[in-house]
């Protein structure tokens, strides 16, 4: 971990000597290791500590933007000067306002120091229990155990002084044998939130149960989408439609549904960067305090998420979601959290006659942004339910459907939800999910 006092210094000296209107600095200083498994060993080891320097500079309406990859005095002083010679070269944004002013953000825990200080050997003793696991059932088991620990700091000439230090750790297990495979998967700021045997337990019992699968027909099923696939789902609906920049472009499924049904009423919706359950940050890559912001009440469309460029452009306050400069996409939601339900997964089963359980998705990619569409294809546990039973293993198949006609389909939702790469969420029984054909992989 780099002292916060280095952190600070450069980005005083960036302020103090970049010769512009507005200037902007953002450093991301930390270390990512991850160990990785393939065929039952550890085949990789890696760690790489480093810090990011991005610099924004405003001279009247031209804006430049500058990344270096060191804290040295001569590379700052270099990005500083560069930042004013890219805005010069830059066109003027008859659109753009100004950069934030500061705000106080709350402050929220997210660091432990036992994910901070977690060795390879550690690490390995995670993974030999998912390497067990595989090989007491004759399987292969492949997956990862990743940590990390870092610092994000904002500082701009308005004002804005932020800084947040964070950790997370990271467990996916897939485990494979001649006709199935099996997935599990954990994700915590803390290192005692991801369990590795219980993860490896979970693929390795898809995997046995989903041997010798069978093929069904393209169609539309009743489904039960387990807590990875929600996300999945919810991660590209936050993509395509619950940003401010997506709104004013005209490309948001909220242009025309804004305080109307748009799931059923059993959703409800939300972004929340204080939320421990997930990877907290108070602050977004402008310095300004996250807020928490409801997409979908109860069914009813709400709000979309803004940074202060398009908050700037449509009169309003910034809810605290911007990315990283330069951002052609503008702002979306990054801690997103789905309201749990009353129904358990063995409950969502029982209640089917004939449908697909799904575990997650793979090669997901976007059909149709205003519509919602998404195409992609099941993976690594997908099963026929048969009265009531989780049966045999299906053959992956690819899925085409509208995110908000799933969601105007839900009919239970799980009483406990799981965080997962692309938000947190609980398991969905969903009347009708759309799978347009079959897959070889």
């Amino acid at each position: 971990m780099y002292p916060l006092e280095q952190l600070w210094e450069a980005a005083d000296r960036i302020l103090s000597r970049a010769e512009g209107d507005q200037v902007e600095v953002v450093i991301q200083g930390g270390r990512t290791e991850l160990t990785r498994i393939a065929n039952c060993t550890i085949h990789q080891n890696t760690s790489e500590e480093q810090a990011v320097v991005s610099v924004r500079l405003v001279v009247g309406k031209k804006i430049g933007c500058v990344q270096v990859n060191s804290l040295e005095g001569e590379a700052v002083d270099q990005a500083a000067r560069k930042a004013r010679e890219v805005a010069l070269l830059q066109p003027e944004n008859p659109e753009f306002v100004s950069l934030p002013e500061g705000e106080e953000a709350m402050t929220v825990d997210a660091f432990d120091e036992e994910v901070a200080e977690c060795s390879p050997g550690r690490r390995a003793e995670m993974a030999r229990t998912m390497i067990e696991a595989a090989e007491r059932r004759g399987m292969k088991a492949f997956g990862s155990v990743s940590t990390e620990a870092g610092t994000l700091l904002v500082a701009n000439s308005l004002g804005v002084r932020a800084h947040h230090s964070f950790t997370q750790a990271g467990v996916t297990s897939l485990m494979s044998d001649e006709s199935s495979s099996g997935w599990g998967e954990a994700h915590s700021s803390r290192l005692d939130g991801v369990d590795a045997e219980l993860v490896g337990e979970t693929a390795a019992a898809k995997c046995l149960q989903g041997r010798e699968p069978v093929e069904v027909e393209a169609g539309d099923y009743v489904v039960v989408l387990e807590e990875p696939a929600v996300c999945d789902v919810l991660g590209f609906l936050g993509f395509v439609g619950l940003g401010a920049m997506a709104l004013q472009d005209g490309t948001s499924f909220m242009c025309e549904k804004m305080g109307q049904k748009v799931a059923d009423e059993r959703v409800t919706l939300w972004d929340d960067g204080l939320d421990r359950r997930g990877i907290p940050m108070p602050f977004d890559y402008e310095g300004v305090p996250k807020q928490k912001v409801t997409f979908v009440e109860a069914g009813v469309a709400r709000a979309v998420v803004y940074d202060s460029y398009t908050a700037n452009r449509a009169g309003k306050k910034s809810t605290g979601h911007a990315y990283l400069a330069p951002n052609p996409h503008g702002p979306f939601p990054s801690h997103v959290f789905l309201a749990t339900g009353e129904a358990t997964e063995e409950e969502m089963v029982a209640s089917i006659e004939r449908g697909l359980l799904v575990t997650r998705f793979h090669y997901t990619n976007i059909v149709h942004p205003k519509l919602t569409v998404i195409t992609g294809m099941t993976r690594d546990g997908t099963f026929l339910i048969e009265n009531g039973k989780i049966g045999r293993g299906v053959k992956n198949l690819r899925f085409t459907q509208s995110i908000l006609e799933a969601l105007e389909r839900v009919l239970m939702v799980g009483r406990e939800g799981k965080l997962c790469e692309y938000g947190w969420a609980p398991a969905l029984k969903i009347d009708s999910f759309h799978f347009s054909g079959k897959t070889e992989f």
